[in-house]
């Protein structure tokens, strides 16, 4: 393939892959409606979804500032806890031993289950949503982050010590960069998981927010709006960790995990 052709497929496979791996999906799901002949009220047909969605698009975008907010809030509180959380566990081996288990522990707790609580800790407002994001998105930041701070090579870590840098300096100018591939693969997964912390919290006690809406659509069996709002939620989902993404390719454009896949796929 010539390098034309590879710069135009690169510029037309990230619109073009996904929008066909959708109508496919759609197809599929056309599908399925038509030969198990399902309700309209318990599966409906993806054009009825999408004509659904036009047709509340005002009530879409009115309601996703509330679920919007309360996700990059719960997102910002889990990077500003769990990468501090991350260093000092690496640190300090005897904080290590007395924090990780907790860690590990917590993941235990359903969130689902604590989103009554901090509703009647907290009321109906913001907070509670904010929480509940924060705790499902800290745990794959604090362990990615643990993890690219060890996977340093030995060599570099004796040379900055040799050089006689202070332990501050050599988080901050060696170690934190060095794993950066790794935070950001964190941050998109947690961004990820804070979407879900934020729409488990609107559903449980909200008068607002997708995650709301979403509960009174399906009180009305108004099944096109709830799948028109799981699409929307789908739209909102990639926007946000494409976001994450398009700061990566700007903070690590020296990634090992980058260069081996344009290696791999050329």
């Amino acid at each position: 393939m010539s390098a034309l052709n590879r710069s135009r497929l690169a510029m037309i496979s990230p619109w073009a892959y996904p929008a066909v791996a959708f109508l496919g999906f759609l197809l599929l799901w056309q599908l399925v409606v038509m030969v198990t002949q399902v309700k309209r009220f318990v599966l409906p047909q993806p054009l009825l979804v999408i004509e659904r969605g036009f047709d509340s698009w005002d009530l879409l975008l009115a309601q996703s500032p509330p679920t919007v907010i309360a996700i990059v809030l719960g997102f910002v509180g889990a990077v500003l806890i769990g990468i501090p959380l991350a260093v000092i566990m690496v640190a300090s081996r005897p904080l290590e031993e007395s924090f990780y288990p907790l860690v590990v522990g917590s993941q235990g707790v359903p969130k689902v289950a604590l989103a009554p609580v901090l509703v009647v800790w907290f009321g109906f407002g913001i907070l509670p949503k904010v929480i509940l994001a924060m705790l499902i998105a800290f745990f794959p930041i604090v362990i990615n982050t643990a993890v690219g701070l060890r996977s340093i090579d030995p060599n570099y870590l004796h040379l900055v010590r040799s050089m006689g840098a202070p332990r501050w300096r050599t988080y901050t100018r060696l170690l934190l960069p060095s794993a950066l591939p790794q935070i950001f693969a964190g941050f998109k997964v947690a961004m990820a998981l804070a979407i879900v912390g934020a729409i488990v919290g609107e559903m449980v006690g909200a008068n607002s927010g997708l995650g709301y809406l979403l509960v009174v659509a399906n009180g009305n069996l108004d099944m096109a709006l709830v799948f028109a709002i799981l699409v929307w939620l789908v739209f909102v989902s990639l926007v946000l960790v494409g976001i994450i993404d398009i700061v990566e390719r700007f903070a690590v454009p020296w990634s090992r995990q980058t260069r081996s896949r344009q290696l791999v796929q050329m």
